[in-house]
């Protein structure tokens, strides 16, 4: 079966539009992949959100003059379509050479196409790089599991049955890997990430969920169906009070991507790792 993606300019040989263009944007639907994990899209297990940071972002001045930033983009989990990174990209560029009057002005478009290709209201911060230079490095809480001693000769494909926990014990903890690597469905790009989670309820095996980790190492799927995945097995594993599960993903091609689901609202700082 054709994947959706592949309707899009991704893995394509493409030339680079230099003047603004909100039509090169592409979505993808998200409940192709719902359907696949049997979950109802009106009725989702999760709430969350889809940080993307944007570190080559330029454009014109009225004077010609062109101006750097950075911008944070927040795609609500629960809109119907994932924004295409490849076309993000594409429309990123396209702003290069494009003439605007503020910051504001940049913030103002990029929303209004972020929102009309997500199907839902897409939030956009451009940031100067004075301002981003007061965010610092943080590492993510509570225990990291890496150096866990285990075996394991799966790669290709995500295993829950790895997955272990002991119902009797409950615990609240935090757990975070820097393991995690996935790839491109399209392009079979790799996609390296750390993943943190935070839960309340019957404790989990910290050997098996690095396993279970490890086991989407050469998995091919967007970042953000890799961070649900794991949310729902774990949910369904653990049964728990509270759950969340986020990845913070490398940057390619000047964008970085971070899901957040959770079975609860949360306030998130948007605080990058060593390697991102």
């Amino acid at each position: 079966m054709q994947h959706p993606a592949e309707e899009s300019l991704l893995g394509k040989q493409t030339g680079y539009v230099t003047q603004y263009d909100a039509s090169l944007l592409f979505p993808i639907e998200r409940r192709f992949k719902w359907q696949a994990f049997g979950i109802d899209e009106n009725n989702l297990p999760y709430q969350g959100v889809d940080i993307w940071n944007a570190y080559e972002l330029s454009w014109l001045l009225p004077s010609g003059k062109p101006v750097v930033a950075m911008a944070e983009i927040r795609v609500p989990a629960h809109s119907p379509n994932i924004i295409e990174s490849k076309s993000f990209k594409l429309y990123l560029n396209s702003l290069n050479q494009s003439r605007f009057a503020s910051f504001a002005e940049v913030q103002a478009v990029m929303s209004r196409d972020l929102t009309a290709i997500a199907g839902a209201p897409v939030q956009v911060w451009i940031k100067t790089l004075a301002q981003a230079a007061t965010e610092a490095v943080v590492e993510l809480p509570g225990i990291c599991i890496d150096e866990q001693d285990i075996a394991i000769s799966q790669y290709d494909q995500p295993n829950a049955s790895l997955l272990q926990c002991r119902p009797s014990k409950q615990v609240k903890e935090s757990l975070h890997t820097h393991l995690l690597r996935s790839s491109c469905p399209v392009t079979g790009q790799p996609d390296w990430g750390s993943l943190c989670v935070e839960y309340q309820g019957a404790a989990l095996c910290h050997a098996s969920l690095l396993a279970y980790v490890i086991s989407f190492r050469q998995h091919q799927d967007f970042h953000e169906q890799c961070v649900e995945r794991i949310f729902l097995d774990l949910y369904q594993l653990l049964q728990p009070q509270k759950l969340t599960v986020f990845a913070r993903y490398l940057r390619r091609g000047g964008l970085d991507i971070n899901p957040y689901r959770s079975t609860h609202s949360l306030e998130l700082a948007n605080t990058r790792l060593v390697r991102q």
